[in-house]
């Protein structure tokens, strides 16, 4: 027998509504109703509210079917959004709709040994910049999102990859958007919002584990965006595979981190991480590979899957997408990926029934996986302040 299902809070159903709308590219009123499980009734009055709230907008679209709606439900193209996204050599700011779209975007380049002090100093520049800009256009912002690589899942602990003080970031940003709401995430889970949001024919709707391969690699199970804990960033770059392995940022030796993120492939290719940067994702046809390069780098690739492979050990799930420098490779390439993660025990994907997928890199551009970071949390929030009160 079915249990009887929990009654939802006002706050739950706009967000179940306003995260399918964001997930979906929009949609007609029947299969939204069907989707929410809400009577189109129901429905009706809420997208009235959304729509007066200037949430939500209603555009004229061909009939799916004869007779059928042709008033499509999407996002307010409207909505102001801003995203800050810090990565190894800047940090970018920018003005952005719910739907992707960008307004405005800044660069603000990092020092070459960045401190604490510095990277705060680089955030008031470009809190400053986007301030000035808003203020001039008279734009109001709803949401503010910000993509820290390596930060905590509590946001506070120490951030081993670029020195930064969070807690003055989010000070900072009280001062200059009073009344604003600011989230903080990781990269990852910037980037796998990006990509689930974003990416046209993303492989996975259910819960799926993303991984991420650039400067850092780690992970974030991908779970219902109605749940509070719907993205969650998982470590799975420190994993040692040998003692005597190449120094890694956190200290140990041998991590799949040292032989796999971009300065290890920079160092394995005898390009400076600067330069291959600077090719983005031409890389893979700019640089020869040798035969013994392309074997070092297959060795590299299936440690890589035996990471995915023991991660999804602990929390089995139906899906992994890879992001990152190895889905720019072919086919054969990518392959070692696979075997390192059928060689783990416990069944690798054969037993698990694992599906896998490789999605295009999304670095190089900032701050579009930031924004799309912001409009998660406005969704996922309902669009409604975090002390407004609820009616069931």
């Amino acid at each position: 027998m079915e249990m009887p299902e929990q009654p939802r809070s006002r706050r739950q159903t706009r967000a179940a509504i306003l995260t399918h709308l964001l997930q979906s590219g929009g949609s007609f009123r029947p299969p939204l109703a069907k989707a929410v499980r809400l009577s189109e009734a129901s429905l009706s009055r809420i997208l009235f509210d959304l729509k007066t709230e200037g949430l939500i907008e209603e555009v004229r679209r061909p009939a799916p079917y004869v007779g059928g709606p042709t008033a499509l439900v999407a996002l307010d193209g409207s909505v102001a959004l801003a995203a800050f996204e810090l990565s190894a050599q800047r940090l970018s700011v920018g003005v952005g709709s719910l739907s992707g779209e960008l307004h405005y975007a800044e660069r603000v380049p990092l020092p070459k040994t960045p401190t604490v002090e510095s990277v705060g100093r680089v955030f008031r520049e470009a809190m400053t910049l986007l301030r000035d800009w808003t203020r001039r256009r008279r734009i109001t912002l709803a949401q503010i999102g910000v993509s820290i690589p390596g930060l905590g899942r509590l946001s506070v602990s120490g951030n081993p990859i670029i020195p930064c003080d969070v807690g003055r970031i989010r000070d900072m940003l009280g001062e200059m958007f009073a009344g604003v709401p600011a989230e903080f995430t990781n990269s990852v889970v910037a980037h796998a919002t990006f990509h689930r949001c974003r990416t046209e024919n993303y492989p996975f709707s259910d819960t799926h584990l993303f991984v991420f391969v650039s400067h850092g690699v780690a992970g974030a199970w991908m779970d219902d965006p109605a749940e509070t804990d719907a993205l969650q960033p998982i470590e799975l770059g420190h994993m040692v595979f040998g003692p005597d392995g190449p120094r890694c940022r956190c200290g140990h030796h041998g991590c799949v981190e040292a032989y796999t993120s971009l300065p290890a492939l920079a160092e394995l290719l005898g390009v400076s991480e600067t330069e291959l940067l600077q090719l983005g994702h031409e890389w893979v046809n700019a640089i020869p590979l040798s035969s013994r390069i392309r074997q070092e780098l297959r060795r590299r690739l299936f440690r890589l899957g035996l990471a995915i492979g023991n991660t999804l050990n602990v929390k089995p799930c139906g899906g992994v997408a890879i992001s990152g420098w190895p889905s720019l490779l072919a086919e054969q390439d990518r392959k070692s990926v696979i075997d390192g993660i059928d060689a783990c025990l416990l069944g690798g994907r054969k037993l698990a029934q694992v599906s896998l997928a490789f999605v295009p890199p999304s670095t190089g551009n900032d701050p579009q996986a930031a924004l799309a970071f912001a409009a998660f949390c406005l969704a996922r929030s309902g669009g409604m302040p975090a002390a407004s009160t609820e009616a069931a």
